[in-house]
């Protein structure tokens, strides 16, 4: 059976190569999917709709993977999501701009599947990129 690393590391990869139908294969019966914004999600299907919703407004989003660390069944990811805001994205209309937004995501693995998933990241700095919400005044 493969470590938590190695299937969070694939998950990762599988999104780039937009092969959803892996993916799903790779989600746990009884996956929950947490956001940013707290909420939880259950079931493989959620988390396809995420995957699928950030595939679907960042056409060439590609993700690189900057570290992966493991402990047990667990696995904290560091990545950059980069792509051009060519399709929806949560309500927002296709900008046409450029996003470079860090993610940190932990994976909990049970039976060789991803179980729980819950991703963290600076929603704030998208929507700065997206320009739908000004940056901060500098000194």
């Amino acid at each position: 059976m493969a470590d938590a690393g190695s299937i969070a590391r694939e998950s990762f990869e599988v999104w780039n190569k937009r092969d959803f139908a892996r993916l799903r294969e790779m989600y746990h019966p009884d996956y929950t999917y947490t956001g940013g914004d707290g909420q939880v999600q259950k079931g493989p299907q959620a988390g396809l709709a995420v995957a699928e919703m950030f595939a679907n407004a960042l056409p060439d989003g590609r993700i690189e993977i900057v570290n992966i660390y493991t402990a047990g069944n667990v696995a904290v990811t560091e990545f950059i999501g980069r792509g051009t805001h060519d399709g929806d994205l949560m309500g927002i209309a296709p900008t046409g701009r450029k996003l470079v937004q860090p993610v940190c995501n932990v994976m909990e693995m049970k039976d060789g599947k991803i179980y729980r998933e819950r991703e963290y990241m600076d929603v704030m700095h998208m929507m700065q990129q997206l320009g739908v919400v000004p940056a901060p005044a500098t000194a």
